[in-house]
């Protein structure tokens, strides 16, 4: 499968909601220290999580950190700033799927080093200024487990 991997998240439900998503489709769910909060927070127990859906979550100190153990095979980032539609990308598995943290996304540097062809968006009225981090993951992650056939699915 897929790896989701939160670049310093801040808010405790966003970080809970994601968990069950990845114990709900099989991703593997990194977090990259800082995080804005602590793992037995009750905001984050408050999404009904069991230990069971903790399996797939590690903890890492930092993004090089991340890189070196997992080695991913594509890194695609999500941001405002991207320039390619989620939906245009095929996912294979391996692949990590990159969301910044909620008040400020990712950093220029990380999507530097990732390339702007692996900077992906989601599409927004133009107004609009983002979405919900968990929704954001949500919509990537099943766009990306579709095209794997639901793998593991039933």
């Amino acid at each position: 499968m897929l790896d989701i991997v939160l670049y310093q998240p801040e808010i405790p439900p966003n970080t809970g909601n994601i968990i069950r998503l990845c114990a709900n489709t099989g991703f593997r769910l990194h977090l990259i220290e800082p995080l804005g909060f602590d793992l037995d927070d009750k905001k984050l127990r408050r999404a009904g999580l069991d230990y069971r859906e903790f399996q797939s979550l590690k903890v890492h100190a930092n993004w090089d950190t991340y890189i070196s153990n997992c080695q991913p095979n594509n890194i695609y980032a999500l941001s405002t700033k991207g320039s390619v539609r989620y939906s245009d990308v095929a996912y294979l598995p391996g692949d990590a799927l990159l969301f910044g943290p909620e008040t400020r996304g990712l950093p220029e540097d990380i999507r530097h080093s990732i390339g702007s062809a692996n900077v992906l968006r989601l599409p927004m009225h133009k107004n609009s200024r983002s979405l919900n981090l968990s929704n954001s993951v949500s919509i990537v992650t099943y766009e990306a487990w579709r095209q794997l056939g639901f793998s593991g699915g039933s």
